[in-house]
């Protein structure tokens, strides 16, 4: 059973930083791509980074610059390091994995929330 345990949210000032985990259990983790995604309430699901199984990266537009996705596969873990945080920014954020054969991330954590104040 795939398990994905997100931790490191939390309330920060505009223009600080934040690092996000995403643990997991039950999955080959290196044959993983990872994801971050968000969701504001009433809003889209919005893509916030993706690593593919051998390092390549993908981030949203409105990350860009701001945002760093990285795993390290020796524990299992996926991270995104958050800088220059802004308060839009603030939502729940996601993490999910996708096998290397698949189209779709379907495992998905819990979620942790970030709040950016002004």
């Amino acid at each position: 059973q795939v398990q994905l345990i997100e931790s490191g949210g939390g309330l920060v000032q505009a223009g600080g930083s934040l690092r996000l985990s995403c643990s997991t259990s039950g999955v080959i983790f290196a044959r993983y791509a990872m994801g971050w995604f968000r969701q504001a309430s009433g809003k889209q699901r919005e893509l916030v980074a993706t690593i593919t199984s051998n390092g390549g990266t993908n981030y949203g537009d409105s990350v860009k610059g701001r945002f760093t996705i990285s795993r390290d596969n020796d524990v299992g873990t996926a991270y995104l390091q958050m800088n220059s945080l802004k308060p839009e920014d603030t939502t729940v954020y996601y993490c999910a994995a996708r096998p290397y054969y698949g189209q779709t991330f379907d495992n998905w954590g819990q979620g942790t929330q970030v709040t950016v104040s002004s």
